[in-house]
């Protein structure tokens, strides 16, 4: 599964060429927006929940999160509209890292407000990742994908973009086969995040601390 995206192919977009790109087949008329979602730490570029959360502030952070409801409301109002479905596979490993406990919050929102969003456990596609662990897809109807690519700070850098209308129909494919497998997002939500505590973060000491020898 996922052949296509092997090997490094795709032309590759820097970060702000990968965005406007994005961006003109989103507002193209597409039906459908996928993304399949394996690293289990980032840094969000541009997100305030995100960076009080790093910055140890969870309550600030789950705050933060609340405060988008509206801006949220009206995107996936938008969707709605356009008759744009928007679906999600997050894969997750046990146990979860902080900042998957942050974005499952961050989901919450997402996923009341029109989102559709599954889980499926790492483990359930070990047989899948023995060459290496799944690309993370982002699919614009049948017009483009991408392979976002990470930095070494696992910031956005960019993506591979592919164009060829057999690859995309087959990721599409391979897509929802392993989204049907997954688990909806409310039941894990409320089994595996709603009854943890505020996670630890691990912040780099001051300048003024003593670091040891």
């Amino acid at each position: 599964m996922f052949e296509c995206f092997r090997d490094g192919a795709g032309e590759v977009l820097k970060r702000r060429n990968y965005l406007d790109d994005f961006g003109r087949f989103y507002e193209s008329d597409i039906d459908l927006l996928a993304k399949i979602e394996r690293g289990q730490t980032f840094k969000e570029q541009g997100s305030p929940s995100w960076d009080a959360f790093a910055a140890g502030d969870w309550a600030g952070a789950l705050r933060l999160i609340e405060a988008e409801r509206d801006s949220v409301a009206a995107y996936f109002q938008d969707t709605a509209r356009r008759g744009l479905a928007f679906r999600r596979l997050r894969i997750v490993e046990f146990p979860v890292t902080s900042y998957l406990q942050w974005e499952m919050n961050s989901f919450r929102l997402r996923s009341e407000l029109g989102e559709e969003i599954r889980v499926l456990d790492a483990r359930e596609i070990a047989g899948l990742e023995r060459d290496g662990p799944l690309p993370e897809v982002v699919i614009l109807g049948s017009s483009v994908m991408y392979a976002v690519i990470y930095d070494e700070e696992l910031k956005g850098a960019g993506a591979r973009r592919f164009t060829d209308p057999e690859q995309i129909a087959t990721t599409v494919t391979e897509f929802e086969f392993l989204y049907r497998k997954g688990e909806e997002f409310s039941e894990f939500f409320g089994r595996e995040i709603a009854p943890l505590g505020p996670p630890a973060v691990r912040r780099p000491p001051s300048a003024d601390t003593p670091t040891g020898t």
